[in-house]
C-alpha cells in the first residue's frame, strides 16, 4: 500500500470516528474530544483485522459505564452498517477483505440511537393553508407517553418520562402505628400525662389528657433486578424511588445481578441524575447476570431485620427468570413474606398481553407475593401508586395466573 492511500485511509478512519462520536455523544453518552483521539490512536496501534476487533477497540475507549453498553451496540450497528464503512477501511488498511455479518433484530434503545444519528432536517417547509381542527377527540402527547414502554422512548421521551415520575401523586399508604402521640380529641386518656398536670394544681383539679396513636408512612424496601435484561426498566424505577424518598419516606433500595448491594445513601442525594450516577457507580454487576435465589438469601441473612420493621412494604422488581430453580429460592421467598407487611412483585414481562406463567422461575416465586403488577410504563407506575394506597383486589392475586397456566 503506497503512503498516498494510507494517508487517504488514516483520513477517512479519523473522520468517521470523529462522526461516530458525535452520535455517541447525541445519544447520551459523555464522549468529549481527548476520547476521539484516544480512539483513533487505539484502532491505528490495534490494526483493524475484523469487525468484531474494530467493536471491541472502539468499546474499550469509548464505554466507561456498564450502561452505556447498550447504547454504543446500537449505535455502532446502525452507524457502521447504514455507510458500511468497515469493510472499506479494513479493505483499505489490509490486504485481506473481511467477511460480512448477518443483520441482528434491534434491542431496547434503538431508537434513540437512531434519533442521535438522524442528521437534523434545516429544509425549510412549504408554506400550506393553515387549517383549524378540534383536538378534543384527539390524544395528548402525555397520554401517548403513558402507555409507551420504557425500552422503546427515545431520550426525549425519556427526559420527559423522568419529569412525570417525579410529579406522581404519590401514594397515601399510613399505617397506625404502637406508639401514642398527645392529641387534644385523641379517645385514650394519657395517664401519665393526666398526673403531671394535676400535680401543678396540687391535686384539687384534675385535667385530662388524651393521646391517639402516631400515624406514619410504611417503610418502603426496593429489591432491583439490574441484570441485562431489566436494565432499561430498572433505571427509571430507580427515579421512582428517588422520587418517593425526596418526599421524606423511608426507603431502602438493594439492586442485584450476580450479588446484592445497598444504594439506599446513593439514592438520597437531592439531584436524581448524580444519585443513579452514584449507584451504577456502586454497583459492580451492573447488566450482568441473574441469581435471585443467592441475592434473596443475602437479604434475608444480612437486612431482614434492620429494614423490615414497622409493617415495610417490599417491591420486588424482576422478571422471575432464574437458571438454576431449587428449593431455596422457594424456601427465601417464603420467609421474605413472612417478614414483611406485603410482597409486591414487579414485572415487566407483564406487558405482554400472551404472558403466561410457564417458566419455573415464576411458578415458583408466584404462591408467596400478596401481589403481581406490571411495571413497564409510567401508566403501570401510576397504577403501583393506586394499589399502595388500596388494599388488593382479588383479581390482582397471582392465583390466576397459576391456575390460567
Amino acid at each position: 500500500m503506497t503512503e498516498a492511500g494510507t494517508a487517504q485511509g488514516a483520513g477517512r478512519l479519523a473522520d468517521n470516528v470523529a462522526y461516530f462520536a458525535r452520535a455517541l455523544r447525541s445519544a447520551g453518552l459523555p464522549v468529549g474530544p481527548g476520547a476521539v483521539l484516544d480512539a483513533i490512536a487505539a484502532v491505528e496501534a490495534a490494526g483493524i483485522g475484523t469487525r468484531e476487533d474494530f467493536y471491541w477497540t472502539l468499546h474499550a475507549v469509548f464505554v466507561k459505564r456498564h450502561e452505556h453498553s447498550t447504547l454504543f451496540d446500537q449505535a455502532f450497528r446502525i452507524f457502521w452498517r447504514r455507510r458500511a464503512l468497515i469493510e472499506k477501511l479494513i479493505a483499505q488498511m489490509s490486504p485481506v477483505a473481511p467477511g460480512s455479518d448477518a443483520e441482528k433484530r434491534p434491542q431496547a434503545g434503538a431508537l434513540r440511537v437512531a434519533e442521535a444519528l438522524a442528521p437534523p432536517r434545516q429544509e425549510k417547509p412549504d408554506p400550506v393553508e393553515k387549517t383549524e381542527f378540534s383536538a378534543r377527540l384527539t390524544v395528548s402527547d402525555r397520554e401517548v407517553l403513558r402507555s409507551k414502554d420504557f425500552a422503546q422512548m427515545s431520550a426525549g421521551e425519556i427526559a420527559k418520562a423522568k419529569r412525570l415520575i417525579a410529579g406522581l401523586s404519590l401514594p397515601d399508604d399510613r399505617i397506625m402505628t404502637r406508639r401514642f402521640l398527645a392529641d387534644p380529641r385523641g379517645r385514650s386518656i394519657d395517664l401519665r400525662r393526666t398526673f403531671r398536670r394535676s400535680l401543678r394544681g396540687g391535686g384539687a383539679v384534675i385535667d385530662l389528657a388524651y393521646r391517639s396513636h402516631a400515624v406514619r408512612h410504611a417503610p418502603v424496601v426496593a429489591l432491583i433486578d439490574i441484570s441485562g435484561s431489566m436494565a432499561e426498566y430498572s433505571r427509571l424505577f430507580l427515579h421512582f424511588l428517588h422520587a418517593l424518598a425526596e418526599k421524606r419516606r423511608r426507603v431502602h433500595s438493594f439492586v442485584f445481578a450476580t450479588r446484592l448491594t445497598n444504594i439506599s445513601r446513593e439514592l438520597a442525594s437531592r439531584d436524581p441524575d448524580e444519585a443513579l450516577a452514584r449507584a451504577s457507580a456502586r454497583a459492580q454487576d451492573w447488566e450482568g447476570g441473574t441469581r435471585i435465589a443467592h441475592a434473596l438469601h443475602e437479604f434475608n441473612r444480612r437486612w431482614s431485620r434492620r429494614v423490615l420493621g414497622q409493617g415495610a412494604v417490599v417491591l420486588l422488581f424482576t422478571d422471575g427468570l432464574e437458571r438454576e430453580v431449587t428449593g431455596e429460592l422457594t424456601f427465601e421467598m417464603d420467609r421474605l413474606k413472612r417478614s414483611c407487611r406485603r410482597l409486591i412483585w414487579l414485572n415487566p414481562l407483564l406487558r405482554f398481553e400472551a404472558f403466561e406463567a410457564r417458566a419455573s422461575g415464576i411458578r415458583a416465586m408466584l404462591p408467596h407475593v400478596h401481589d403481581f403488577r406490571p411495571i413497564h410504563n409510567l401508566a403501570s407506575m401510576e397504577g403501583l401508586c393506586r394499589a399502595l394506597t388500596e388494599r388488593p383486589a382479588s383479581m390482582d392475586t397471582p392465583r390466576r395466573w397459576l391456575k390460567a397456566s
